[in-house]
């Protein structure tokens, strides 16, 4: 009886693609202390772009949902608010909001209101997100450049904001949202969102200099951090709390001389916090 021929090299070869190549070597901050270790599931990197993957049977059955009506309506009432801006409004009824909201909640996924999203966190109103990325997208008709958020939440404004800049850095500081996050943006191919685990008032300076930087938090005072790490000509949108110890909108340009501030509307944000857990 003939022997069965061996096998050549190609035959042996895995047919399982490597797995990708980070854009670049990160680790912005250990976890936090006391944290448990997940059993069987290998830490998640500090920076990852976003990669398709099967979704869950309640997120599928999201994805099946047509909102595009919804959406052309959200964006309409936007119009009627205010906001003018081709590629916001344009943004705003791309992405898909009732991705990023909890299941129970997908029914007032395209209502103006703000929703829970878990450890005390919320996702904004549709207006107040399409506001400040007008804020940052004001006087310009190309896209935006390097972009850094802080406070990525459930990932919604990181999602639009890539619809308008050529690159999005999206921190968040509780791990539990950043991972959320990951998982809602996984299958959309963003190829130029990054999101990362980290202490945002601190920002991101190996990603510096930013055209814009827009913070989805409020604290006592802008963070120098981020005006340092603000291009010259670029623009901070953040609410922070001004003189009559209210938070109000803030905008930041930073100019060749110095930076000018402009106080806007007041708003009502999470609190800003240093630190990750």
């Amino acid at each position: 009886m003939k022997k069965p021929p061996t096998p050549g090299p190609q035959a042996l070869a895995t047919k399982t693609p490597a797995r990708p190549r980070p854009g670049f070597p990160v680790q912005l901050a250990a976890p936090a202390q006391g944290a448990p270790a997940r059993k069987n599931t290998p830490a998640a990197p500090a920076h990852a772009k976003t990669t398709a993957a099967p979704r869950s049977a309640p997120t599928a059955k999201l994805v099946d949902m047509d909102s595009r009506a919804l959406r052309a309506a959200m964006v309409r009432k936007l119009q009627a608010q205010g906001v003018s801006h081709p590629a916001v409004l344009a943004a705003m009824g791309a992405v898909e909001r009732h991705r990023f909201v909890d299941t129970a909640l997908v029914n007032q996924a395209y209502e103006d209101t703000s929703l829970p999203i878990g450890l005390g966190q919320t996702i904004s109103k549709p207006n107040v997100v399409a506001r400040m990325i007008e804020l940052l997208c004001e006087g310009r008709t190309e896209k935006l450049g390097r972009v850094l958020e802080i406070g990525t939440g459930c990932g919604y404004q990181a999602a639009v904001l890539s619809q308008v800049s050529r690159e999005v850095y999206s921190m968040e500081r509780l791990r539990g949202l950043h991972e959320k996050a990951r998982e809602n943006v996984r299958g959309l191919r963003l190829a130029n969102l990054h999101l990362l685990f980290g202490d945002g008032m601190l920002g991101f300076a190996q990603g510096a200099p930013y055209a814009a930087i827009i913070a989805a938090a409020g604290g006592e005072a802008i963070p120098q951090a981020w005006i340092d790490q603000l291009a010259v000509g670029g623009r901070l949108v953040a609410p922070a709390v001004t003189g009559v110890g209210q938070q109000h909108l803030v905008v930041i340009d930073k100019t060749a001389t110095g930076v000018k501030k402009t106080v806007l509307e007041p708003v009502l944000f999470v609190p800003l916090k240093s630190g990750v857990a």
